[in-house]
């Protein structure tokens, strides 16, 4: 099946509301079950596969001190035709960061394989406008 772009932008939105809603369930829902998963948080060492992808996500999401966290200017690229990535801005506090996000289509839909994301020095001066 050839991936949408449209879909991979439904599915960086779903991660994004997963992360804000701060709900593990859907969190581990969005994350391959077939593929090999990675993900990089700012200041975290690499964490490759599911099970030590899901841990962070669970340490996150529980920690009472995680600030809300927003997207902005999202832009999906295809890489192949079961294969899109999503680039985007995070705001989190006064924290603004740049983030890679990379979908492959399964049975069940699209899944994240690839989740980066780092500090933006210089993020766009329309970011929240």
């Amino acid at each position: 099946m050839t991936l949408q772009l449209e879909q991979a932008e439904f599915a960086n939105e779903a991660f994004y509301l997963a992360f804000e809603a701060k709900d593990y369930a859907a969190m581990s829902h969005l994350w391959s079950r077939r593929e090999q998963v990675v993900c990089l948080h700012p200041g975290w060492p690499a964490l490759v596969g599911r099970d030590a992808v899901l841990e962070s996500w669970q340490s996150i999401l529980t920690n009472p001190q995680q600030g809300q966290v927003s997207f902005f200017n999202a832009t999906a690229t295809q890489l192949t035709p079961g294969c899109a990535a999503v680039v985007c801005y995070e705001q989190a506090g006064g924290t603004v960061m740049v983030a890679t996000n990379v979908f492959v289509v399964e049975e069940e839909g699209l899944r994240m394989v690839c989740h980066q994301a780092g500090y933006c020095a210089n993020p766009p001066a329309d970011l929240m406008g």
